[in-house]
């Protein structure tokens, strides 16, 4: 009895109702950061995947007319920021230029201005769930150790009302105490490296999100100003 009292699972079912109320919400919160941990990753890994794809296509030399009725006419995975970002410039840029009078400077500063659009909602998609691994890593040690003081407290509490106190009496109140600050680490450490991580991959997305919109402006200027017939007809 005494084995099965001191077990991790015997300490939990003999804590008192706050401790044992923190360690379910620190219980939770874990498992909903590693619920969101596998779910960004897998989206991060499929975004990266279909952003060199459609890299490929872009610089392959593929007019960008195709380009834009191939991707125009099927739905478009969440993931496809690159495509996303590529039909709202080149929208702006049909539907500018069939304006009358308008200049190419007009043109080009319109399509600038829905890339960044376009780019400023991807970031947003990219900034999903982030907020609640920051909160979940930062918070999560002090909701455990609030658990932990709450915890010792009632074990002192508990040794003034007897005679004389020995380690076995002392040990199981603090045991218990302690499990609470394990189950916040155990939540705030994976949270803090999944944040870091997707923080630092985000960037990297977003960084290419800009060179790409600066590569495609630079592509429907050369055209815009080249004059050609086929500029008339993309549009």
């Amino acid at each position: 009895m005494q084995s099965e009292h001191m077990s991790v699972w015997g300490l939990v079912s003999e804590a008192s109702l706050v401790v044992q109320l923190v360690m379910v919400i620190l219980v939770l919160a874990s498992i909903a950061s590693w619920y969101l941990i596998i779910q960004r990753g897998a989206a991060l890994r499929r975004s990266e995947r279909l952003l060199k794809t459609f890299l490929q296509r872009f610089r392959s030399g593929a007019e960008l007319t195709q380009l834009y009725r191939e991707d125009g006419d099927q739905p478009l995975p969440r993931e496809a920021a690159l495509q996303h970002i590529f039909l709202a410039g080149y929208q702006a840029f049909s539907q500018l230029q069939r304006q009358p009078g308008i200049a190419p400077d007009a043109v080009i500063e319109g399509v600038e201005r829905s890339l960044y659009v376009a780019i400023s909602e991807q970031e947003e998609r990219l900034e999903g769930g982030l907020q609640f691994l920051a909160t979940v890593g930062s918070v999560s040690p002090y909701i455990g150790l609030f658990g932990t003081v709450w915890g010792i407290m009632n074990s002192f509490l508990g040794l003034s009302m007897v005679q004389q106190a020995t380690l076995s009496t002392v040990a199981p109140g603090i045991a218990e105490a302690l499990i609470a600050t394990a189950i916040g680490l155990f939540a705030a450490i994976p949270a803090v490296m999944a944040y870091n991580r997707f923080s630092a991959r985000g960037q990297t997305l977003s960084a290419r999100y800009y060179s790409f919109a600066n590569e495609l402006q630079a592509r429907l200027h050369r055209r815009l100003h080249a004059g050609s017939p086929s500029v008339a007809a993309a549009a």
